[in-house]
């Protein structure tokens, strides 16, 4: 990665957050689709998956963001 430029890594981390985060907001929106893709319901109805994969990708979304911005600002300054 150390031969990456400023611009690629910022499209792969900006690519990364909008991914992220529309994982996120699609649990909220519809907490079963992993029910309803999978057929299988591993917290057994008590949306606890749900709350770990909001909160992950929540997370991932933001430090993506943030890792996108900073290489977007190096792009422009080099």
């Amino acid at each position: 990665m150390a031969h990456w430029t400023a611009r690629t890594r910022f499209r792969i981390e900006a690519i990364a957050a909008f991914f992220t985060g529309a994982l996120a907001v699609v649990t909220v929106v519809v907490p079963d689709w992993i029910e309803v893709l999978t057929g299988a319901d591993p917290d057994h109805g008590d949306g606890s998956l749900e709350l770990v994969i909001v909160v992950s990708c929540g997370v991932a979304c933001v430090i993506s963001s943030v890792l996108a911005w900073i290489n977007l600002r190096h792009a422009h300054a080099g």
